[in-house]
């Protein structure tokens, strides 16, 4: 499985919408898809997925504002 479908499916899982699979585009903070203690738990979620560890600090709602920019993320933190 590639490091983008298992970003995809961590946040399915976190947020409960399908639909981010079909749409790497879409604004997932003004679409109420997640919010600040969304952005935790998928940070949580998500580091656990991947064994490295992200500081809070590194993320922001622009460089995590849809799935396409999480995934491009977390490629460059595993060298995907």
């Amino acid at each position: 499985m590639s490091t983008a479908e298992r970003v995809i499916d961590v946040l399915v899982e976190v947020t409960r919408v399908d639909e981010v699979r079909r749409d790497p585009e879409m604004p997932l903070y003004e679409m109420g898809v997640i919010d600040s203690l969304g952005t935790v738990e998928l940070l949580v979620a998500l580091t656990q997925e991947f064994g490295v560890e992200v500081s809070p600090t590194e993320v922001d709602r622009s460089s995590w504002a849809t799935p396409g920019r999480i995934v491009r993320f977390f490629e460059m933190r595993v060298g995907a």
